[in-house]
């Protein structure tokens, strides 16, 4: 009898990839004490001559303040990503996150220039109002859409106003509203 043999899949290149990249900028932030996440892992407002502020604009959602931060993350894209390339494609996803990237990297570097941003929770909640375009079906708009998009925007502005912390809810409206712009433009020319 022949045993079954297992492998290891690369299945979702994009999600593994930006996973172990946001692992290795937390490891070198520990072992940098604190520099990479201020040189390269965190968007702030700088000189636009200084050439480490273009990579900031990308490299903030790969910086994390800790282990407990990363993980809160990174649990989520893992769950999600590998659903949302086999349905959208490994490029649609990497252009999603690229572009959730540096509209947020934008937005905090222009209208806040007293604070920092880093961590990856504008591409999660884009991930999972991306995911909610799973039953958009010829023209169609499923209610599980829209009751996700109101809780979250709600429970987003609802925190924006009235709680104070160290949570960017701009940040998490920025990636929501990115997920669901790529929802429409990928859905709209997909038949079922």
């Amino acid at each position: 009898m022949k045993r079954p043999t297992l492998k290891i899949s690369y299945n979702a290149p994009v999600t593994i990839t930006f996973a172990l990249l946001s692992l290795i900028a937390l490891i070198l932030n520990g072992v940098t004490d604190g520099w990479t996440n201020a040189h390269l892992f965190s968007v702030y407002h700088c000189s636009l001559a200084d050439p480490l502020a273009w990579v900031r604009f990308f490299g903030h959602v790969l910086g994390h303040s800790g282990y407990a931060h990363y993980i809160g993350n990174m649990v989520l894209i893992l769950v999600l990503g590998p659903n949302l390339e086999d349905r959208f494609g490994s490029w649609n996803v990497l252009c999603a996150v690229l572009v959730t990237a540096v509209i947020s990297g934008l937005v905090q570097f222009f209208f806040f220039p007293g604070t920092a941003l880093l961590g990856a929770s504008g591409i999660v909640f884009m991930m999972i109002l991306l995911s909610s375009f799973g039953g958009v079906r010829n023209g169609t708009i499923p209610t599980t859409l829209i009751l996700v998009a109101v809780f979250y925007l709600g429970d987003e502005i609802w925190n924006g106003i009235f709680v104070q912390d160290n949570i960017s809810q701009l940040t998490h409206i920025i990636g929501g509203l990115c997920g669901t712009v790529f929802g429409f433009a990928l859905s709209s020319g997909k038949k079922r």
